[in-house]
């Protein structure tokens, strides 16, 4: 299990802030969800983790800063899944599943029988197994997201990092992938770092939570600290009401404002003198 704490993280694009000083600490094996609103920073976070931004402040894995590394030793310590990524329309599935194996090949070497194995029987979990030779030109969203998150498994990294693995899936899809990445974490040890918008799922998985709102530090800690009506009203301005499921873990649910009372609107009446129109006295 590999842990990961970020120190005082600042991101300007631009010349704009982006990010101020973000920091957060992940156990190994834990999962931690980034949650906050449209434009908060979630995604520049991730990937200012993964070193594709320049950034200030420090990224470590089991202490080790990631900017140390070479790009193929990081890439065998952390594992990125972007929300949006460019697919070449006419790689296969399988093919494209098989890029998370280049960290272990050298640079004039092929892809081996073990590396197969293990795309292959990520695309069975992820259930792609029957999609493997179809052109990523053929597929459709939930089904590229899905075979976005097999090249970042197929990487074998103890640290994941996910950008809104869910976006463009059913409900069936969005809880079988989260239900791997879960089991995934318990069996490997991984440590999973994921952006999410759907606060119910990620109170549902996540051991940690990191809310942030204009690239600042709003809130952070286990899941029923940060799930809290007064924090969700504050910095998403939703009504909300946190309820407590089965399981114990917090349910987020929208709420209706409440409705003032509809003003009365006077019947226009003709023959009254105050309307113009009528019989004078």
């Amino acid at each position: 299990m590999s842990s990961i704490e970020v120190r005082e993280l600042s991101v300007a694009l631009d010349g704009r802030p982006v990010l101020s000083e973000i920091g957060l600490s992940v156990r190994g094996g834990e999962w931690l969800a980034i949650i906050g609103p449209n434009g908060a920073g979630k995604s520049t976070l991730l990937r200012a983790m993964m070193g594709l931004l320049e950034a200030q402040g420090e990224v470590l894995i089991d202490g080790v800063p990631v900017r140390s590394l070479k790009p193929k030793q990081r890439a065998r310590l952390m594992a990125y899944a972007p929300q949006a990524p460019l697919l070449p329309a006419g790689l296969s599935v399988f093919d494209y599943a098989l890029l998370g194996r280049t960290p272990y090949i050298s640079y004039l070497g092929r892809e081996g029988e073990h590396d197969r194995e293990i795309t292959g029987s990520v695309l069975e979990r992820l259930d792609l197994s029957a999609f493997a030779a179809r052109p990523l030109g053929h597929l459709s969203g939930g089904e590229r997201q899905r075979v976005v998150l097999a090249r970042a498994l197929v990487q074998r990294a103890p640290v994941l990092l996910l950008d809104e693995p869910t976006t463009a899936l059913d409900l069936g899809h969005q809880q079988q992938v989260l239900e791997l990445v879960d089991r995934l974490r318990l069996a490997d040890g991984l440590t999973v770092v994921t952006t999410i918008h759907d606060l119910s799922l990620a109170g549902q998985y996540a051991d940690s939570m990191l809310l942030i709102d204009g690239g600042r530090h709003a809130a952070s800690g286990p899941v029923k600290e940060v799930l809290t009506e007064s924090l969700l009203a504050r910095h998403f301005g939703a009504h909300v009401r946190v309820d407590q499921g089965h399981d114990g873990r917090p349910l987020v649910n929208l709420i209706r404002p409440a409705t003032p009372e509809p003003v009365p609107v006077p019947v226009h009446d003709p023959t009254h003198p105050a309307n113009g129109s009528g019989s004078q006295p």
